[in-house]
């Protein structure tokens, strides 16, 4: 621990993720935070009647005394958080410390707004088990939020005029960066902490990850009442996916043709690994594969004119395919670990055992829904089961593969035909074939089950690729 701070403040507001950070502070061996220490209602937490052994009477006489208790006993560097309408007291004292750490979290105003009033309907300020969560949908009240968002713009106004006039400054989090575990462990940095975190801590859950269209009523109304502001990106999908690497050893090479393959888990790979080995007359088993960033470097060095291609697949196919090649079935290719959670923590409808003579098609439907429902909770960062690949969406994964190098062709799966030849043209195969058909996987087709209900219940999944990807409905 270095001794450029004494103690710190994380300036904040109600609904803006400090319960998150401050879990994830507390995680570091050698930094304690201290909740909401000068809530003029509790101390520190509600029903707490005392913290480091001051009583909330005596924090009121004299709140120096629980500062001086702060820097003195905690485990390391401690501090708590702060909200415009705690102690005023304190505010100018630490505001004038230099030795006092100041983090100011952020959020877009309109998402903390909503969750407030969320909050407020269901009676649940914090998450950690899903199963738990309360849904509710609320009002949006235009006098209202004029006022919250006046109330914490003048209080951040406050907050940078003193550090200017002061000539200090402070370490800015926004709500989207503490998903970021880097984000973490550079404020633990600055505030003087050895110590860094491997992950975040997942006992928290984020509450309300829809998009705000489906959380206020009045959306529409909203919207007019705001268009003054271009600032709150309404139309914005929530992201909590976590941020996907480039998944080099997966890209696959053609033999002799410089083509390389970037596959999106779950879409159809064999078909397209298939195509790429007749088009060099090879054993699909012997495409280079696997490969290190060093030696697809080499690769392209020595393939100048190469072309980086792949192929995605409609949402609701994908998550399909994922389910009847991971899930439904047990056995080699299934995740086997998942499936038994599946089954037993979130009730999803699948046999014990296969084959089941029980298992039809309403069977199959209802419990591909149920899958549906699993991956909204899964991608909004709500479960602890891991974001696989193979239902990831599909920007995260192009994103990710864009770290190493970005395809120059991103195909769609009812184009690959048509796409795929053209793609081999442009490195100069003289005449290739047109990929074979795709099979479908699973004891039932997709169209023998799908209808408007799994179309909406896969929008509500991966409206990111609706929108990033321009896809329709299914079936159109």
């Amino acid at each position: 621990m270095t001794a450029g701070f004494d103690y710190f403040v994380i300036f904040a507001e109600m609904r803006t993720g400090s319960n998150f950070l401050e879990s994830n502070l507390n995680a570091f061996d050698g930094i304690e935070c201290h909740g909401e220490a000068f809530n003029p209602h509790f101390i520190g937490y509600p029903n707490r009647t005392e913290l480091l052994g001051i009583t909330q009477a005596m924090r009121d006489e004299e709140p120096a005394r629980l500062i001086g208790a702060i820097k003195g006993q905690s485990q390391g560097i401690g501090g708590f958080r702060f909200f415009h309408d705690h102690d005023a007291r304190v505010l100018d004292p630490m505001l004038d410390d230099p030795r006092c750490a100041k983090i100011v979290l952020t959020r877009n105003p309109v998402d903390s707004y909503v969750s407030w009033k969320i909050a407020q309907a269901t009676g649940q300020w914090k998450l950690t088990n899903v199963k738990r969560r309360r849904d509710s949908t609320v009002r949006f009240d235009a006098e209202e939020f004029e006022g919250h968002l006046a109330r914490h713009q003048a209080f951040q106004l406050v907050l940078l005029n003193r550090l200017q006039t002061s000539g200090q400054t402070a370490f800015y989090i926004g709500y989207d960066d503490l998903q970021s575990v880097e984000v973490m462990n550079g404020l633990a940095r600055y505030l003087g902490c050895e110590a860094r975190l491997e992950a975040l801590d997942a006992s928290l859950k984020p509450q309300n990850p829809e998009p705000l269209e489906r959380k206020v009523e009045n959306y529409d109304e909203m919207a007019r009442a705001l268009a003054q502001f271009d600032r709150f990106d309404l139309s914005r999908t929530p992201n909590f996916e976590p941020r996907r690497g480039a998944a080099v050893p997966g890209f696959v090479t053609a033999a002799h043709a410089p083509l390389v393959y970037m596959p999106v888990r779950g879409g159809p790979e064999a078909e397209v690994r298939a195509w790429l080995a007749a088009l060099d007359g090879v054993p699909e088993d012997t495409l280079p594969t696997r490969l290190n960033q060093g030696a697809l470097r080499r690769w392209m060095r020595g393939k100048p004119g190469h072309r980086w291609f792949t192929v995605l697949r409609h949402p609701v196919a994908r998550a399909h395919a994922a389910f009847c090649e991971r899930i439904l079935v047990p056995g080699p290719g299934c995740f086997n670990s998942i499936r038994r959670t599946l089954r037993k923590a979130y009730k999803l409808p699948i046999p014990a055992d296969w084959p089941d003579p029980g298992y039809d098609r309403a069977a199959h439907r209802a419990a591909f829904a149920g899958f549906l429902g699993f991956l909204k909770a899964n991608l909004a960062g709500q479960t602890a089961i891991r974001v696989d690949a193979h239902w990831a969406t599909q920007a995260a994964v192009i994103e990710g593969m864009a770290q190493f190098g970005a395809p120059d062709a991103i195909l769609r799966e009812e184009e690959m035909a048509a796409g795929l030849v053209a793609v081999a043209r442009q490195v100069g195969v003289a005449a290739p074939q047109a990929p074979g058909s795709v099979v479908p996987t699973g004891p039932f087709e997709l169209g023998d089950i799908y209808d408007d209900e799994i179309e909406r219940l896969t929008r509500a999944v991966y409206q990111r690729d609706y929108v990033t990807f321009g896809f329709a409905d299914w079936a159109s």
